[in-house]
């Protein structure tokens, strides 16, 4: 069955980078798009990247565009979201997300068949 497991994260002052990682395993994912969400304390889940698997495709929230790059290292059957400049309204917890879609993406959690457990994000000011 799919699994999909977050890794990478963690404590970072406020300017500081993180890279967190999803190990995608269970099927081959050729025709997926990878998401990427955060969630806060008492909010909704919110998009934050997504990439095509077969194409490298990719889209950002507006509040990460030129702080966070998403990608896909097939060898490895990882996802990576690369966090630079953080700023401590980036701290939650951030979800990887699978949407079995050959051609078009989405940014609502609820089109995503398949999410990790989460991991820890905190930027500290």
């Amino acid at each position: 069955q799919v699994q999909l497991v977050e890794s990478g994260g963690g404590l970072v002052q406020a300017g500081g980078s993180l890279r967190l990682s999803c190990a995608a395993s269970g099927r081959t994912f050729s025709s997926y798009y990878m998401g990427w969400f955060l969630q806060a304390p008492g909010k909704e889940r919110e998009f934050v990247a997504q990439i095509r698997w077969n194409g490298g495709r990719t889209y950002f929230a507006d509040s990460v565009k030129g702080r966070f790059t998403i990608s896909i290292d097939n060898a490895k059957n990882t996802v990576y979201l690369q966090m630079n400049s953080l700023k401590p309204e980036d701290t939650a917890v951030y979800y990887c997300a699978a949407l079995p879609s050959p051609l078009y993406g989405s940014t609502w959690a609820g089109s995503y068949a398949h999410w990790g457990q989460g991991t820890q994000v905190t930027v500290s000011s």
